[in-house]
């Protein structure tokens, strides 16, 4: 294992769920605990137990790959392990997940008897297997056959729970459905937010084969400003709800959802628009008709004698990939980092990927290019903007010739210096991109509101701009009315 045992340094959480039955993938898929870099996340979350509908209790749904009887292979045990190498990690075990379904959990959550017995059942779980807190994964409360009355059952469920974990110090979060549909019927997010240490986005599977038309599996922005189905309106309406920023941890996809158009000879892919097929196709490695790990869509890139061309759709900020009637939408370095910048401009507490076990863990694509292109573009704006001249003296950023070398954003000579950050290692392309882009964002984020800090200062103080300020109330609030408007 690479890196350092200290973890992220930026200060966010970083939330990584490891599916258990990516073990079973086909080679180079197939993942085991042993492919961990734990050193990239603040925490792990080991899914998915299920529910025994018999008893309302946790149970385990892989025995072989989860317990220690009969010489099975112990992945509780093993993963708890890590903390004692890595010990800044939080281990929590998700219950749930798509295929549980909703029925059993709504007959759970719907008497105090019935969450009595499952609340108990985790206690005795958690102090079992030594994991550090639970995550609820019901997906979704009154959706896929649940009902009405889920949407108040869930909160007590989630109270009931918190009250039971405080004396152990247990965490607890909760996996959140997006669409705003469920969002409406399923949570609500002023009580949950009381009560859950982290809110865990699944700001993904926004566009599938299921629309029939091609689409963005996570676009960052919608495709007019009405269009609910985005990671920004998501991050808004959960704001609007109540939801205190700092637990919310925006979810990331480590895959991409794929189409088969319905006319192989369309010219010119439209998201939402150009009509494709029920079913999509199935990636080597995880056999999903519709889905492709980042794996194996970068393995297809860096295939030479493949015919994909590769293209970028601006609204949604949006790689995507088409060989003749075969369409990929997924998310690269580049999309990723804009997903970051966007979490930390709204103040909220980190990331979260789905599933780590989909990266490029084993380093088979090397890094990519242009990941960090728009804070390129960004630096070389703000770099001659004249407000930046007063801002820097205030900052006190570090010197460019000093051996700090951790902060990408220096000065020398009174001007600004970006160093983009080079990977080090092969393997894991969009979990280092996580973190490198969190550490710019803060950093940039940072520089851009001293500039606006500036220029209200030197208008309140004088009057009317400065020639400086007047300069960046032109230019530079420019600039900054830009990035709001692309939403960067």
């Amino acid at each position: 294992m690479h890196g350092s045992f200290l973890g992220p340094m930026h200060g966010k959480h970083v939330v990584c769920y490891v599916a258990s039955w990516a073990v079973y993938r086909p080679a180079p898929g197939g993942f085991s605990l042993e492919d961990l870099e734990p050193s990239l996340c603040t925490h792990l979350v080991y899914s998915f137990a299920g529910l025994d509908e018999a008893t309302m209790g946790i149970k385990s749904l892989d025995p072989w790959q989860d317990l220690e009887k009969d010489y099975a292979k112990a992945g509780y045990r093993r993963i708890v392990a890590l903390k004692e190498r890595y010990p800044h990690l939080k281990v929590t075990i998700a219950i749930g997940g798509w295929n549980e379904g909703s029925i059993k959990y709504s007959r759970m959550a719907e008497t105090r008897e019935n969450r009595e017995k499952f609340i108990k059942s985790v206690l005795v779980f958690l102090d079992t297997y030594k994991f550090d807190g639970l995550d609820l994964d019901w997906e979704y409360p009154a959706i896929r056959d649940g009902r009405p009355i889920d949407k108040v059952n869930y909160v007590s469920l989630v109270k009931e729970l918190k009250e039971a974990f405080e004396p152990h110090g247990y965490m607890l979060t909760a996996a959140l459905g997006v669409g705003k549909a469920t969002m409406e019927a399923a949570y609500d997010f002023a009580r949950l937010s009381r009560y859950l240490d982290l809110m865990h986005m699944m700001c993904y599977d926004y566009h599938g084969t299921w629309d029939q038309v091609v689409g963005a599996n996570a676009p960052l922005r919608g495709q007019s400003d009405s269009d609910p189905l985005s990671v920004e309106f998501t991050i808004k309406y959960m704001l609007a709800q109540g939801v205190s920023p700092y637990k919310l941890v925006l979810g990331l996809p480590m895959y991409g959802r794929n189409f088969i158009l319905k006319d192989p000879n369309t010219k010119i892919i439209e998201f939402g628009r150009t009509p494709a097929e029920k079913v999509g196709f199935k990636g080597p490695l995880s056999g999903e008709a519709g889905f492709m790990g980042y794996n194996e869509i970068c393995m297809e890139l860096a295939n030479t004698s493949s015919k994909w061309t590769q293209q970028w759709h601006e609204q949604s900020a949006t790689p995507y990939l088409r060989d003749v009637e075969r369409v990929v939408t997924y998310d690269n370095g580049r999309s990723i980092a804009l997903k970051v910048k966007m979490a930390i401009d709204y103040g909220l507490g980190g990331l979260m990927v789905w599933s780590i076990d989909t990266d490029d863990f084993k380093g088979l694509c090397g890094p990519e290019k242009n990941a960090f292109l728009d804070f390129e573009d960004r630096y070389k704006q703000i770099s001659v903007d004249p407000v930046l001249t007063e801002a820097l003296q205030n900052l006190q950023l570090p010197d460019s010739n000093g051996l700090n070398k951790r902060s990408h954003y220096t000065t020398s000579n009174g001007k600004l210096h970006l160093r983009i950050p080079e990977q080090q290692y092969p393997n894991y392309n969009i979990m280092r991109t996580i973190n490198d882009a969190a550490t710019l964002a803060i950093e940039e984020k940072r520089i851009i509101d001293e500039m606006e800090r500036v220029v209200k200062t030197n208008v309140i103080e004088d009057g009317e701009p400065s020639a400086a300020s007047s300069v960046f109330s032109r230019a530079g609030m420019m600039f900054v009315c830009l990035l709001v408007m692309r939403g960067l």
